[in-house]
């Protein structure tokens, strides 16, 4: 039996550890959790609820941290993991630091970002190579970010396994027609309308900007148009929130916050990400969200998104940074429906590779190695 004990910051409902927590073999593997962060999170409350070892530790400000990473420490005594597994920026920190001082002999943590550091945060990258030093393992979620780690990082190679989130296939494709008209009333979406989604925060690197003047353009020959961008908010919002301001306000809707997105999928005909260039995606699980509910897409290859998505197999592909062919890929699904059927179905099979269960394998094998 292994202990492994999992470290995460800052998260209130994450599907991926709920789905670790329910799949790891528990007759193998000992799971605990210590959640960083606010007090009474989703994800604190569903682990408790299906009786999993969890303890919370709360931070007001970053000199609470030290108040953290003492308990943690002394958390780490009581409990002696074999494991250590971090997800997140404090998680990593904290964890990281105190298993290496307690000589706790695997130390995974799971990279979850791509080039932020690069590109807006340079201060990160110090703290980057300082994580990469300390773990003894390191999960990169696509290949994009294996070749940050080891080509820019300049991370040891031996360290880096590539492990791609995996999804349970079922969640996002048994949604009730309840579901969907519940929240087709909730955000007043017409039946008869031609619906754009977009589920993406608000920041630069997401393309949004682009999809906003494609969609514009879309909506002088389709008046019946309308767009939905989810998880609105971030701190891009002040320049989207310009573009919107083109449009007519009834032709958009902005939800900020929407746990069923498996549902909320459902309302889109077409699914739109264009993130702008190929690095700045670490993973982009809406990638294959998108593609498991069934909905043509129109995207970017950035993140994991070249390692499966080719044009007019499973998706439409279109250049970086550009809103003219964001809009004639959105007429040529619309004007096309046998283009777009084709593309749904052959997406099917195309997503296997992130089958939660493969997810699962890996993660034991790495654990059990």
């Amino acid at each position: 039996m292994k202990k492994v004990l999992y470290i995460v910051s800052d998260i209130d409902k994450a599907l991926a550890f709920e789905w670790v927590n329910d799949y790891l073999n528990k007759s193998a593997i000992d799971l605990s959790f210590v959640i960083i962060g606010q007090s009474n999170s989703h994800l604190t409350e569903y682990l408790k609820s299906k009786g999993t070892k969890v303890i919370n530790l709360r931070y007001t400000n970053k000199l609470s941290l030290l108040w953290v990473f003492i308990r943690l420490l002394a958390y780490l005594v009581r409990q002696r993991p074999q494991i250590v597994h971090t997800h997140l920026f404090y998680a990593n920190m904290l964890g990281l630091t105190a298993a290496k001082l307690l000589c706790i002999k695997k130390r995974i943590f799971t990279r979850h970002h791509a080039m932020v550091h690069y590109n807006e945060y340079p201060s990160g990258l110090k703290w980057d190579k300082y994580l990469n030093q300390l773990a003894t393992h390191i999960i990169a979620v696509s290949e994009n970010v294996k070749n940050i780690l080891i080509n820019r990082d300049g991370a040891n190679p031996n360290k880096v396994n590539v492990i791609h989130h995996g999804f349970d296939f079922k969640y996002f494709q048994e949604r009730s027609e309840d579901n969907i008209n519940l929240l087709r009333e909730k955000y007043n979406i017409s039946s008869m309308a031609v619906v754009v989604g977009v589920i993406s925060r608000y920041l630069e690197l997401k393309g949004i900007q682009y999809v906003i003047p494609a969609f514009e353009e879309l909506k002088k020959s389709t008046p019946l148009a309308h767009l939905i961008l989810a998880n609105a908010r971030g701190p891009f919002a002040p320049t989207i929130k310009s573009l919107l301001q083109q449009l007519p306000k009834e032709s958009y809707t902005e939800i900020e916050f929407e746990n069923d997105l498996a549902s909320l999928y459902r309302l889109f005909n077409i699914y739109v990400h264009v993130p702008v260039d190929s690095e700045c995606e670490s993973f982009g699980q809406t990638y294959i969200e998108a593609l498991t509910c069934g909905v043509p897409s129109v995207f970017t290859l950035s993140g994991v998104a070249p390692e499966f998505i080719k044009h007019k197999v499973n998706a439409l592909v279109v250049p970086f940074k550009d809103s003219d062919s964001i809009y004639k890929a959105l007429v040529k699904l619309l004007n096309n429906p046998l283009l777009a059927e084709q593309l749904v179905q052959t997406a099917k099979p195309s997503i296997q590779p992130f089958a939660l269960n493969l997810m699962i394998d890996k993660l034991e094998s790495l654990y059990h190695a």
